[in-house]
């Protein structure tokens, strides 16, 4: 028999099919289902992995997951830690006014991060996820990452953060295939996911705003004032956390032509706001970047993406002597983001990504 691989268990589709397709194989398969404390159905349990939860519906939905695969699956209590790490961090980056995306963080943190070491401890030699990318070898036995063959579904921009180490002992079973295939091989061999929830979803917040979600954080906002490029005043906002850059609606502030939210100005509490035109910047300043290859000497010629639905744009990546990272566009984007991950591609390739922390 191959390897043992722990595979990462949500219960959707693709981790289904990602474990089938494995054991198909002859890996030695066990899975791993890891609860973060917002599941719909609230686990009470103080134990920090147990494969059985007392007949709780999460250990009967996986329990039916269990079944189907003919693969053991635990149950890791990741709470604490999810808490810590990720909520934390995207109630945080709407006190400081920047507009957060969990799963960059989430990826690292706890997938690659909790989740990898406990793969690791009971035996695995990598972990699996069903993330639509793909990962290949260099003669060196260096790990690339590069986008997946399916252009709707690619995610190889939430896995830019990813250490050299992690990306190491990551396997992406599905990075060759299209959603149509894994959604065929699961039907043909009778595989039914006990969640219909897309993993590009906020997984932490159900049927409900992110707005309310941050309001039952206990996190307090302050109204403002609303004012124009110039610092004239137009109105008013209830909170800057109800916007992010580019927004048209919920200004409310009578014009000829619409505004857009052009920047968060957390020190004084206010939103400045501008026409389209004034949305499109030619450059922008990212931090703490990590570089997913060693990466060439500086200026680097890339393409970038700023959010996840954005087309790669050709770009410059610049430093300075205090490690700053500058990326020029050659030409000027729309809605650059502070608090977005900046993804640098060289085509197909991750090279890396970092934080945008100002638009330029």
């Amino acid at each position: 028999m191959k390897p043992r691989v722990a595979v990462a268990i949500s219960g959707g589709v693709d981790s289904l099919t990602t474990a089938f397709l494995l054991k198909q194989e002859g890996y030695d398969v066990i899975g791993i289902h890891f609860i973060t404390g917002f599941e719909t159905e609230l686990i009470d349990q103080p134990d920090r992995a147990s494969r059985y939860l007392n007949n709780h519906p999460i250990q009967k939905k996986i329990k039916t997951v269990e079944d189907q695969l003919g693969i053991p699956i635990t149950i890791l209590d990741c709470r604490k830690e999810f808490q810590e790490k990720v909520v934390q961090y995207f109630t945080s980056s709407y006190l400081q006014g920047q507009t957060p995306n969990p799963c960059l963080v989430c990826n690292p943190q706890i997938k690659f991060g909790i989740l990898l070491k406990y793969a690791k401890s009971i035996g695995a030699s990598q972990l699996a996820t069903g993330h639509y990318v793909k990962k290949q070898l260099d003669r060196n036995d260096a790990p690339h990452l590069f986008k997946g063959d399916d252009p709707q579904k690619d995610q190889s921009y939430f896995l830019a953060f990813l250490s050299q180490a992690q990306l190491a002992d990551a396997c992406f079973p599905l990075g060759s295939m299209h959603k149509s295939m894994v959604k065929k091989i699961a039907m043909e061999n009778r595989l039914k996911p006990v969640t219909d929830k897309e993993s590009q979803d906020i997984c932490f917040i159900h049927g409900k705003s992110y707005i309310d979600f941050l309001h039952n954080q206990n996190i307090l906002f302050k109204p403002g004032i609303i004012v124009d490029k110039n610092d004239n005043i137009l109105g008013e906002h209830k909170g800057l956390h109800y916007f992010t850059i580019g927004q048209r609606k919920g200004i409310n502030c009578p014009s000829s032509e619409p505004y857009y939210v052009l920047r968060l100005d957390t020190e004084n509490n206010r939103i400045i706001v501008g026409g389209k035109q004034d949305l499109y910047s030619s450059a922008c300043i990212v931090k703490d970047v990590n570089w997913t290859i060693e990466p060439s000497p500086f200026p680097i010629t890339c393409s970038v993406k700023i959010r996840y639905q954005h087309k790669p744009a050709p770009a410059t990546i610049d430093t300075d002597d205090t490690k700053q990272f500058t990326i020029r566009f050659q030409t000027s984007q729309l809605s650059v983001t502070p608090g977005q991950g900046a993804v640098f591609y060289n085509k197909n390739e991750v090279i890396g990504g970092g934080w945008i922390t100002q638009a330029l």
